[in-house]
């Protein structure tokens, strides 16, 4: 069962490779920078959080435009 507000994913290619949650926004978002600085570079990479009880988004890497 996962436990936490905030749910952090980094996929490539579209597959699910990470996937973390926690409660604390502000280390959530700590985690959000890591993975960004650690995994940003795999051939497409995306990192993304979002905030389950808003079910919004609150960061993703790339950007989406």
């Amino acid at each position: 069962m996962n436990s936490g507000r905030y749910h952090l994913t980094l996929a490539t290619d579209g597959r699910p490779m990470l996937q973390g949650w926690w409660e604390s926004e502000t280390v959530a978002r700590g985690k959000f920078s890591a993975w960004v600085g650690r995994h940003g570079d795999r051939p497409g990479a995306q990192t993304t959080l979002i905030d389950e009880e808003t079910d919004s988004v609150l960061a993703q890497w790339p950007d989406s435009q």
